[in-house]
């Protein structure tokens, strides 16, 4: 019984802490029912039921990828201008 109560107890922080930044990291767009400080009270206050409101009702969709930095582009000699003009 004990480790029951062990794995729930585990179960409803990783929810709670899961819903609390998948909330925290998607734009005020992606959610629905409140606003994205108010659906952040209400995953605090009601730790599980909060979560579970959350995941189900307030967002939409998947999660947006931030785009990657871009990398500078190497450009072959033949393709250079700056290469070219030195020759």
């Amino acid at each position: 019984m004990v480790k029951f109560q062990g794995f729930f107890t585990v179960f409803a922080i990783a929810l709670t802490l899961f819903a609390f930044v998948d909330c925290a990291m998607r734009d005020e767009t992606q959610i629905k029912k409140l606003p994205k400080w108010g659906w952040l009270l209400v995953i605090v206050i009601l730790n599980s039921i909060g979560a579970i409101a959350y995941l189900f009702v307030g967002r939409v969709g998947k999660l947006e990828k931030r785009p990657k930095k871009n990398k500078p582009r190497i450009i072959p000699p033949d393709d250079n201008p700056d290469f070219l003009r030195g020759l």
